[in-house]
C-alpha cells in the first residue's frame, strides 16, 4: 500500500464523517426550528391552523434530510468495504453496523413513494 492510498483513506474517513456529521446537524436545525414553530401557533392570538403548510413542508425536508443522512451511511459502508477490500489488513476502519442501514432499507422499500 502505497503513502497515497492510505493519505486518501484518511481523508475519506475524515469526510464522510464531517458529512455525516451536517447531515445530523441540518436534522437537529429542523427539528428546533418545528419546535419553535409549535411554539409561536401556541400564541392564543394565532389561529389553530396558522403556518400548518409551513409545517407539512418542514416535515417533507426532514424527510428528505434523513433519506439524505441514510444515503450517506450507504456511502460509508461502501467506503468501508472497499477499504477491507483494497487494503487487507491495512484497512482504516468506518464500519457501519448492519443492524443499522437493514432497517432503513427494508422500511424504504414498503414506504409510498411522495410526488
Amino acid at each position: 500500500m502505497t503513502d497515497r492510498i492510505k493519505n486518501d483513506a484518511y481523508n475519506l474517513k475524515k469526510l464522510i464523517r464531517e458529512a455525516e456529521a451536517l447531515a445530523d446537524e441540518s436534522m437537529i436545525a429542523f427539528a428546533r426550528l418545528k419546535q419553535a414553530m409549535l411554539t409561536a401557533r401556541q400564541n392564543p392570538g394565532v389561529e389553530v391552523a396558522t403556518g400548518q403548510r409551513a409545517l407539512m413542508r418542514l416535515n417533507q425536508a426532514e424527510s428528505q434530510a434523513m433519506a439524505m443522512s441514510t444515503s450517506l451511511l450507504r456511502v460509508h459502508d461502501e467506503l468501508s468495504q472497499i477499504s477491507r477490500e483494497t487494503m487487507g489488513d491495512d484497512a482504516i476502519p468506518t464500519e457501519t453496523l448492519e443492524s443499522e442501514i437493514a432497517p432503513v432499507v427494508a422500511e424504504e422499500k414498503t414506504a409510498p413513494v411522495a410526488a
